[in-house]
């Protein structure tokens, strides 16, 4: 029973109801839960141990709500990078069929080392690639070892290309296994309480990855067991065309129909939505993953955050895989969720504490977690603290929690889960970083190599796009 507190914090941005700015604050950590928090002449209370955040900006943990942590694996692969989304994910899904358990464990805790760095505390992985060795509670046992908070999303594929899905054959499941499954990695990890460190959510990977049988057996489960649902929706024009020819009907249409809508469901990229998408999908309350940077890489669109927000629906943060957007860092994901909204939706679209809102209340909200996101007597201890005294925030003190979405932060200085300091110093307490990149750069190479020699097809030959293909004329 141990008492830390977090003192001379420079600035402290709680995101209670309140939104409370505190100068020379503290907070006070009890085992694994906030026990007060306090500024200017509030007295310090007295604790075992005591840190100094001088010069620090201090707030909620953030919280990432769609991944696909196996793709680190597959950055900056030649053949994917100027791909729009349905060719990079038959590209995709050649490179991914060679992948191995140990690949699986290795990019888990690579990614949630980028993560943690970036000021992540709670991460959830939709994984949905069940081949050779692969095992689902490997990405449970990854997020363990790094200490990082973690809903696992079970993902699936149960349609392959012969059935006019886009998966390859040789990836799918039986829709009775994927369901079976579910069930025994709920009662194997799901923990319902409060304060939780490990959750289990169902997500079948798309309309376009499973069947309407799949998608509404799910949903159905889920709620059986009071555990979310998640899928990717109307994430391209590609997406969209495909449902209109399939079903005849918009992916949220069909999504209603088939009772995937509600504060228990989320969709991932949402950039396709019409004016009257955007209703039904705020009417019920259903939550939305924005994910910038990979929207921007596949040309996929850009979410209506805004029109979402006013209309009811729950908006949160989501970084996707590193095959479309080649890093896992949080804190530029909500960075460019800003930039974004702004370019797409104009100047007022999205100011930099609402981006910072959706990776901590919305993150928090979209998951159904009411004991993180906030920091506040009685929530988890997941805080991370930005210094403040690094060039990129020179000369821009002047609002230091719009800072760190303006101006570019880099890593965070400090971090705590559940009321322990997994990033000190900018260093990371649990993961020993140039081993795990050394062993992740040699299994990304072993994995090209085996697809390649699987398929036949070179996905490394970089191309050169010349922008200036000639030299100017001689005068």
């Amino acid at each position: 029973m141990t008492h830390l507190l977090l003192h001379h914090i420079d600035t402290l941005a709680t995101f209670d109801a309140e939104r409370r700015r505190l100068r020379n604050a503290w907070v006070l950590i009890h085992d694994n839960r906030i026990e007060a928090v306090g500024g200017g002449a509030d007295p310090e209370p007295t604790a075992d141990e005591r840190l100094d955040l001088t010069g620090r900006v201090v707030l909620p943990g953030l919280i990432n709500t769609h991944h696909h942590q196996f793709q680190s694996l597959l950055r900056n692969i030649p053949s994917l990078q100027d791909s729009a989304l349905f060719p990079w994910l038959r590209d995709l899904g050649r490179l991914m069929g060679a992948l191995t358990d140990e690949d699986l464990y290795t990019a888990s805790l690579l990614n949630h080392a980028e993560l943690l760095l970036s000021g992540c505390t709670t991460a959830a992985d939709h994984h949905y690639l069940k081949v050779n060795d692969i095992r689902f509670d490997t990405c449970v046992e990854a997020a363990r070892e790094a200490g990082i908070r973690f809903h696992l999303l079970r993902g699936s594929s149960s349609m392959g290309q012969s059935q006019g899905g886009i998966p390859p054959d040789d990836q799918v499941e039986r829709e009775d296994d994927i369901l079976a499954d579910c069930e025994r990695l709920i009662r194997t990890h799901h923990d319902p309480a409060p304060g939780a460190m490990t959750r289990v959510d169902l997500a079948p990977g798309s309309p376009f990855a499973v069947t309407a049988r799949l998608m509404q057996q799910s949903v159905e489960l889920a709620r059986r067991h009071g555990v979310g649902s998640h899928t990717h929706l109307a994430q391209s024009a590609e997406d969209e065309q495909y449902m209109h020819a399939k079903y005849g009907r918009s992916s949220v249409e069909m999504a209603e129909e088939w009772g995937w809508v509600g504060p228990d469901v989320w969709f991932a990229h949402a950039t396709c939505l019409s004016d009257s998408d955007v209703a039904r999908v705020g009417r019920t309350h259903t939550g939305i993953a924005h994910c910038p940077n990979s929207n921007m890489y596949t040309a996929a669109g850009c979410c209506r955050v805004p029109e979402l927000l006013q209309a009811g629906a729950t908006v949160a943060i989501g970084v996707d895989g590193s095959a479309a957007n080649n890093a896992s860092n949080l804190i530029d994901e909500v960075r460019n969720a800003m930039l974004l909204q702004r370019m797409c939706h104009g100047a007022h679209a999205l100011s930099a504490t609402q981006a910072l809102e959706l990776a901590t209340l919305g993150g928090a909200r979209l998951l159904r977690r009411d004991d993180i996101g906030v920091i506040e007597p009685g929530r988890c201890a997941d805080l991370i603290a930005f210094d403040t005294r690094q060039l990129s925030l020179s000369g821009g003190q002047h609002d230091p929690v719009a800072g760190l979405v303006l101006c570019e932060t880099g890593r965070v200085d400090l971090s705590i889960i559940n009321g322990r300091i997994v990033v000190a110093g900018g260093q990371l307490v649990r993961i020993d970083l140039p081993a795990l990149i050394d062993r992740h750069n040699r299994l990304a190479g072993a994995l090209v190599a085996r697809a390649e020699k699987r398929s036949g097809v070179s996905f490394t030959r970089p191309v050169w796009r010349r922008a200036y293909p000639y030299e100017p004329a001689a005068a």
